[in-house]
C-alpha cells in the first residue's frame, strides 16, 4: 500500500495555460438531490465550480432550483424529470457524477438506469451516495472502466459482499477487480483502490465528520477527472486536497464545515499549482 501524502500530489496540480477558455476545463453533469436532500448535490456543484470546473450543469429535483441558484449562480440547472434535456446534458458531458442526495425510490432507480444506458466509454463517471446503493441491491452494470464508487464503509459492505470484520486491502483489492471499478473507501484513512496498486490518504481528521462531506468529496473528484487527462492522478489529487485543506482548517476549528472547505479550495490549488 502506498502513501497519499503532500509529496505525491504536488506534481499533480498543473498550472493553467494562457491562452485557455471554459471548455478546456470539462463539461460537468452532476445528477442529485430529492426534495428533501437538496443541500448534498448543492454541496457537489459548489465544490465542482471551486475547484476549477468548466462548465457545470446540475439535474435535480425542481424543488431545489432556486436554491441553487441562489448559492451558485455560475451552474447551470435542469429539472431531472425532463428526460429530453436530460439526455442532451448526457451527451454533451466529459464527466458524469450521479448520487448526492438522490435518495433510493422507485423514480431515483428509474432516473439512474436511465443515465447509466446513455454514457459511454469514453465519460468518466463518479457513483456516490444512494447511487451506489441502489446499484448494490439491484446488481447494475457498470457503465465502463472510468467509473468511480465512492462508497463509505456501510456502501462498501453493500456493494462488495463484505463484512466491516472482513474488509482489509487484500479482500477489497479483489472485489475492485470484480468489479473492475476504482474504489474511493471513504474512512478514518481513506484507501483508493486501482487495478494494480492501493493508496493510503495520509490527511484527515475528525472534525471533518460532517454531514456533506462525502458530496463535498464527490465534486472535487469530478472537477479534477474532467480537468486533469491522467485518471489515476486527478483521483489521488481530489481526495488528498480535500483532506488537507480539512486538516488545515481543523488546526483552528473543532469541526470543519464542507461549506468552509469548499471556499478554500481554489486557494490551495494554486499553492499547488504554482509548486510547478
Amino acid at each position: 500500500m502506498k502513501n497519499l501524502d503532500k509529496k505525491t500530489v504536488q506534481s499533480m496540480i498543473p498550472e493553467r495555460k494562457n491562452i485557455s477558455y471554459k471548455g478546456d476545463y470539462g463539461k460537468i453533469l452532476l445528477i442529485g438531490g430529492n426534495d428533501s436532500m437538496g443541500g448534498a448535490i448543492i454541496l457537489t456543484a459548489l465544490a465542482a465550480v471551486y475547484s476549477g470546473a468548466g462548465l457545470v450543469t446540475v439535474a435535480t429535483a425542481k424543488s431545489n432550483h432556486t436554491a441553487l441558484h441562489a448559492q451558485l449562480p455560475e451552474a447551470m440547472v435542469i429539472n431531472w424529470s425532463d428526460q429530453p434535456q436530460l439526455e442532451n446534458q448526457l451527451k454533451e458531458a466529459t464527466v458524469i457524477a450521479i448520487g448526492p442526495g438522490m435518495g433510493v425510490s422507485k423514480e431515483s432507480l428509474n432516473l439512474l438506469n436511465f443515465v447509466l444506458s446513455h454514457i459511454n466509454k469514453k465519460q468518466r463517471v463518479i457513483i456516490d451516495g444512494s447511487a451506489i446503493t441502489l446499484m448494490a441491491k439491484h446488481h447494475l452494470a457498470i457503465p465502463n472502466d472510468q467509473t468511480v464508487f465512492t462508497p463509505h464503509l456501510g456502501e462498501w459492505e453493500r456493494l462488495s459482499g463484505l463484512e466491516p470484520a472482513k474488509q482489509n486491502p487484500t479482500l477489497n483489492q479483489v472485489k475492485r477487480n470484480q468489479l473492475n471499478a476504482t474504489i474511493v473507501l471513504k474512512k478514518h484513512r481513506t484507501e483508493v483502490y486501482f487495478k494494480e496498486e492501493i493508496w493510503q490518504n495520509q490527511a484527515g481528521n475528525p472534525a471533518m465528520a460532517t454531514g456533506g462531506m462525502g458530496d463535498t468529496l464527490a465534486g472535487i473528484l469530478a472537477s479534477l477527472t474532467a480537468q486533469l487527462p491522467d485518471f489515476k492522478a486527478s483521483i489521488l489529487a481530489g481526495v488528498f486536497l480535500h483532506s488537507y485543506i480539512g486538516d488545515q482548517l481543523a488546526q483552528k476549528q473543532y469541526v470543519v464545515l464542507p461549506s468552509q472547505l469548499i471556499k478554500q479550495l481554489p486557494f490551495i490549488l494554486k499553492e499547488f499549482a504554482d509548486y510547478q
